[in-house]
């Protein structure tokens, strides 16, 4: 934080609707600031497709050396079809959150008010997960690569926690096309990412907490995932309980609120926060965070949606909920939750026209982010 009650905030709206979404969300947080005594400094960045189109630059290294100076990123959305897949999210995405080594991912799933969501629901129970989902590690390092004879694949990688060369051969016989991609988890890494899930699992009152694992089918990797995940939650005080993934899918679509918070590695945590944002009522209400211990990004989890992006039918909550979490995670707590209940008090209370397009009513981005601004002053 630059000076006490001040704080420097990036903000990248990137892509379709993200300028709409973030435009709103920005407005909430200056305005929760003022009646919280703190003050959000902005500076403003233009990448995403339009930019790259123009220029063909995609993050240049000078942008991200000025957010090393940041206290947190506030992210729209990325992607464009005009661009091939994959260019944007990885030279974006991926480079902010490996260079400021952002080993956490937090994914909310919360029934808000009028939100309609495909299951039934107990009277007396709530639905209120959070999924905590190592970032950095897994399947999704990006090591790999395919072949039409024998493989042979070096490997050099940077990370937070380390450094990771090495070569691999391999030839099957008869030769045939194939292809291999390498998932990796270290002790520091499963460490910290389960330290973090024993702290949100303490936060919300909780003595345990549910880890999403597949050691029957690859116990190297999620074995020495269990191993390591458990003997760190004794340490904490925290119970552990261990689900196989596919088992876990199958009872959070019949008993979700059984469950409070879900550790996951990155491939499966993937999977299992897209299923509850689904149970939760969708998209357009899940938020989510990436958070190391330095600054993090925050951004609503629903996309570009460039079929819609102009035309007033954008639903800027899961945008209005990522400030929220960013607003938490540096500290501003009250602010955080005074922006969550007045989400949910716009939820309950508003008539249906103006609820967004999204939840069957006629409300632009700009009304919806006013009827929620309403609640908070």
């Amino acid at each position: 934080m630059t000076s006490p009650g001040k704080y420097k905030i990036a903000q990248i709206a990137g892509d379709g609707i993200g300028p709409e979404v973030i435009g709103e969300a920005r407005k909430i947080a200056d305005h929760s600031g003022k009646k919280h005594g703190f003050e959000i400094e902005w500076k403003d960045y233009p990448f995403g497709a339009s930019h790259y189109l123009k220029t063909g630059e995609i993050l240049p290294e000078t942008a991200i050396k000025e957010m090393e100076d940041m206290d947190a990123i506030l992210l729209g959305a990325i992607g464009d079809p005009r661009v091939k897949p994959g260019i944007l999210e990885r030279g974006i995405l991926l480079t902010l959150r490996f260079h400021f080594d952002m080993y956490t991912n937090l994914r909310p799933a919360k029934k808000y008010p009028r939100v309609p969501i495909p299951i039934r629901m107990p009277e007396d129970k709530i639905l209120d997960i959070l999924v905590v989902r190592e970032n950095t590690e897994d399947l999704y390092m990006g090591m790999g690569c395919a072949s039409d004879g024998p493989i042979s694949y070096e490997m050099n990688i940077k990370r937070g926690l380390y450094e990771l060369s090495g070569k691999l051969d391999l030839k099957l016989t008869p030769s045939t096309p194939s292809a291999v991609q390498l998932g990796i988890a270290s002790e520091k890494g499963v460490r910290r990412i389960t330290a973090r899930a024993c702290r949100e699992a303490d936060s919300r009152g909780l003595q345990t907490f549910t880890l999403a694992s597949k050691s029957n089918a690859m116990p190297q990797l999620y074995g020495f995932w269990e191993e390591v995940a458990s003997d760190e939650a004794e340490k904490h005080g925290m119970e552990m309980k261990m689900v196989n993934v596919d088992a876990l899918c199958y009872h959070l679509v019949r008993n979700p609120w059984e469950y409070g918070v879900i550790l996951c590695p990155n491939l499966f945590g993937d999977i299992v926060s897209d299923l509850l944002a689904g149970l939760a009522g969708g998209l357009g209400v899940a938020a989510g965070a990436n958070i190391g211990d330095r600054l993090g990004m925050y951004e609503p989890i629903h996309g570009s949606a460039p079929d819609i992006a102009g035309k007033g039918m954008a639903n800027p909550v899961a945008a209005i909920l990522s400030a929220s979490l960013m607003l938490s995670s540096i500290g501003e707590n009250e602010a955080a939750g005074d922006i969550e209940s007045a989400v949910s008090a716009y939820l309950q209370e508003s008539d249906d026209e103006d609820l967004p397009v999204e939840l069957g009513g006629n409300a632009t981005p700009e009304k919806a982010g006013q009827l929620i601004l309403e609640r908070i002053l």
